[in-house]
């Protein structure tokens, strides 16, 4: 590299874009909305989370700083903007600076009897077939 090389001035601005987004089934996790990524991706193939106002169909959706998320969790409805993206999934206190709540949780209507909630396998004790020997 030489004095003249433009290269080491477009370094800092290349990892800036680099990071201007993310995938939202990776932002999920990270924030804590999911336990595992592949839940993440699974609550958005669902089709059970929006981003600004869209429904959102694909994992790999991209969400930036300032988008508006709503996500479900448990038997409320968040909405929440999005702070940071985060570069890993940290502790509780670290995942709570990655978005601001913009409104106060909703509870979601009653749901049916039958209904299963999409993180929950469905396992009992009784129906886990029993381990190989």
């Amino acid at each position: 590299m030489t004095a003249n090389d433009p290269a080491p001035e477009r370094a800092p601005e290349r990892a800036k874009t680099q990071h201007a987004k993310t995938r939202l089934d990776q932002w999920l996790w990270f924030a804590r909305f999911a336990r595992s990524r592949s839940l993440a991706a699974r609550l958005c193939t669902a089709g059970a989370v929006t981003v600004n106002g869209g429904a959102v169909t694909k994992p790999n959706q991209t969400v930036r700083v300032g988008d508006t998320v709503i996500v479900p969790q448990g038997g409320w409805q968040r909405t929440v903007r999005v702070l940071a993206l985060g570069v890993r999934r940290g502790p509780a206190n670290e995942a709570r600076l990655l978005y601001e709540e913009t409104a106060a949780a909703l509870r979601l209507a009653t749901v049916p009897s039958d209904w299963v909630p999409l993180l929950d396998s469905g396992e009992t004790e009784e129906s886990r077939p029993p381990p190989l020997s």
